[in-house]
């Protein structure tokens, strides 16, 4: 065997096994938060929804895998995303950088568990937002960290 392809194997073989196991990777983006519920996942939808009306945001859109693949007769594991937004919020995050209107609506993603809980997981607002480096975008990304948070412990609470 040549010996730089013994040092490509042996190197793959070391990341290989350096590398985390795939049920312990942490999420991918900054900012992530992931809090487990003790509720169903159909109760935490419910949940989430009514979190989002009683903290002033709206939910602007909502999509769910599990949902499309039970209408094709395919089970899988309940999922959904949940977009939420306010217009006051839209406007001054387009003010601020036209850009960054790809980011809206901010998500929250359910996922249910095989023992009957759910997770709620979203990206807090600041993290989404950092990479304009506006600072108008990270004021207002700040009030709506408040806001997600307080939705996202409402929703899973017992």
């Amino acid at each position: 065997m040549p010996r730089f392809l013994k040092h490509s194997v042996f190197a793959t073989l070391i990341l290989f096994l350096l590398a985390p196991p795939l049920g312990a990777a942490e999420w991918p983006h900054p900012g992530t938060r992931s809090l487990a519920s003790e509720k169903p996942f159909a109760e935490l939808v419910t949940a989430l929804s009514g979190a989002i009306k009683d903290n002033g945001m709206f939910t602007v859109s909502k999509a769910s895998a599990s949902a499309g693949a039970k209408r094709r007769g395919v089970d899988i594991a309940g999922n959904m995303v949940i977009g939420v937004f306010r217009n006051d919020y839209a406007v001054r995050m387009l003010d601020a950088s036209i850009q960054s209107g790809i980011e809206a609506p901010l998500r929250f993603y359910l996922t249910a568990n095989a023992d009957g809980s759910a997770n709620l997981t979203y990206r807090t607002p600041t993290a989404v937002f950092a990479p304009y480096k506006s600072a108008a975008l990270d004021e207002m990304a700040a009030e709506l960290d408040a806001i997600f948070a307080a939705i996202a412990a409402q929703a899973v609470e017992p």
